[in-house]
């Protein structure tokens, strides 16, 4: 047998439902308890217990103490980047719908996916940021041009307030409801984080679901049309 990357195991790690829906219920970026996970999963905390285990030696997860509590997260974007695109091909199963992704039209509309923006807004930003020439695509890596840096300016985003960091500035992903791409990486997350602050948008409670104002979606459209064309 060849040798090559450990695909097998990481995709054992994930196939199991219990497993599966305990990493679904950290898309959101949040730190979970054990108790907390083992509901998700449908699961006692100590058969919870055991499948954190595998998930940490496995690379997927990372845990904080802090005081006798401890709490897991996704380790990484990466991570969540491909728990995204299992979804996208889940969903192309027999017997699925034409209709892709969550059936509420508000999961659809606007969520976040680990730390940025998803969903159809998501979509809008990534191909409009591309149409108008903030986004430099070159053998399928994106970066950001100087109209991207500008038009990240006009909502308070500097270049200068990115330190160094391993993970990438930009990154396409692909979005499970629209089966287009959306923007990740460090400005998705700093896009997102500032649409918050600005107030346009805040995620609803103990969902996936970012809930635009309509004055906040109105500022979200009018900023889209500063990207030059």
């Amino acid at each position: 047998m060849k040798d090559g990357p450990d695909i097998s195991r990481i995709a054992a790690l994930i196939g199991d439902p219990a497993r599966s829906n305990m990493l679904l219920s950290l898309m959101d970026g949040r730190a979970l308890t054990a108790s907390e996970l083992a509901e998700a999963g449908g699961i006692t905390k100590q058969t919870a217990s055991s499948h954190l285990g595998k998930l940490m030696d496995g690379g997927l997860l990372a845990r904080e103490v802090q005081g006798r509590h401890h709490y897991y997260r996704l380790q990484d974007g990466d991570v969540a980047h491909a728990i995204e695109a299992l979804l996208h091909v889940a969903e192309r199963g027999p017997g699925k719908r034409t209709r892709t992704g969550p059936a509420d039209p508000e999961l659809r509309k606007a969520r976040i996916c680990y730390d940025h923006l998803a969903g159809e807004l998501g979509v809008r930003l990534f191909d409009t940021m591309k149409r108008g020439g903030g986004l430099n695509e070159r053998g399928g890596q994106f970066a950001l041009t100087e109209s991207g840096w500008g038009m990240l300016g006009k909502i308070g985003i500097a270049e200068a307030d990115f330190g160094n960091s391993r993970r990438p500035m930009c990154r396409s992903c692909l979005d499970w409801s629209m089966r287009r791409h959306h923007l990740a990486g460090q400005a998705g997350a700093a896009i997102l984080t500032q649409i918050m602050d600005l107030g346009w948008a805040q995620r609803r409670p103990g969902t996936r679901i970012i809930a635009f104002t309509k004055p906040g979606e109105a500022s979200f459209e009018r900023w889209l049309k500063t990207a030059k064309c």
